[in-house]
């Protein structure tokens, strides 16, 4: 995956990494089972002392030559995450 920034902060604590995940569909052959199993990458925003943030629908990625590009208003575009340990879980039986 190569990647192209237009942030303003390239070479910041932040970073983007790929997580390939798979589908795969059993068919039925000779008598057998063959799995098919086809990639899906996922692309993940990791900065320092923060939760990773799955941005593969917001960034730019020319499917022909990988290159990702991430766009200028980033910050923006990604959804609001906490920590597991910042989560707070009510109980709803007393």
């Amino acid at each position: 995956m190569a990647k192209k920034c237009a942030s303003k902060d390239p070479d910041g604590p932040c970073r983007i990494v790929e997580i390939p995940q798979f589908t795969c569909v059993p068919k039925p052959h000779d008598g057998g089972v063959v799995v098919h199993c086809v990639p899906i990458p996922r692309l993940f925003r990791l900065c320092p002392n923060r939760p990773a943030v799955e941005v593969t629908r917001v960034l730019n990625i020319d499917l022909s030559t990988g290159e990702v590009e991430i766009p200028q208003a980033l910050e923006q575009k990604l959804p609001k995450g906490k920590a597991w340990a910042d989560v707070i879980r009510y109980d709803t039986n007393p």
